[in-house]
């Protein structure tokens, strides 16, 4: 079965997670977009990483598929207190309002899925690249 990897939100679903999320090849895709929660996948490739971000109000949840890198979190863009390599199969969780990024360390993309609480991004959204991401000026 193919995926359509549109933003399928507001509308029941239940999809492959894990085959989704290692079949993505963009930045970053919006899959499903609601009120309180929004789901997206991503594919870093080596040396990048999400960005440095804070989410105001906003909880995170990651959970990496494949691929290794390092997860940073802290009070301020210059105060990343924490560290720790993160591997597959391995969940990350950001506070609100903690500043945090994760960086691809390995050699192969670093494949990745996040949900959001409530939606950061605009319903839909899909960047190939990250690049793609930092131009898009509904980002932050």
């Amino acid at each position: 079965m193919v995926f359509d990897y549109t933003d399928n939100g507001k509308k029941p679903l239940v999809i492959d997670m894990e085959g989704i999320t290692l079949d993505n090849d963009n930045y970053r895709t919006t899959l499903w977009t609601g009120d309180m929660i929004q789901l997206t996948v991503m594919s870093i490739e080596p040396g990048d990483d999400i960005g440095l971000e804070v989410h105001h109000g906003i909880e995170q949840f990651l959970r990496i598929e494949s691929g290794k890198g390092l997860c940073q979190m802290g009070p301020s863009e210059d105060n990343l207190n924490f560290e720790v390599e993160v591997s597959a199969d391995q969940a990350i969780f950001v506070p609100a309002d903690v500043w945090h990024n994760v960086t691809n360390t390995g050699d192969e993309p670093l494949k990745l899925y996040t949900i959001y609480g409530g939606p950061d991004h605009v319903p839909g959204t899909v960047h190939p690249t990250h690049d793609d991401a930092r131009n898009d000026p509904n980002e932050h």
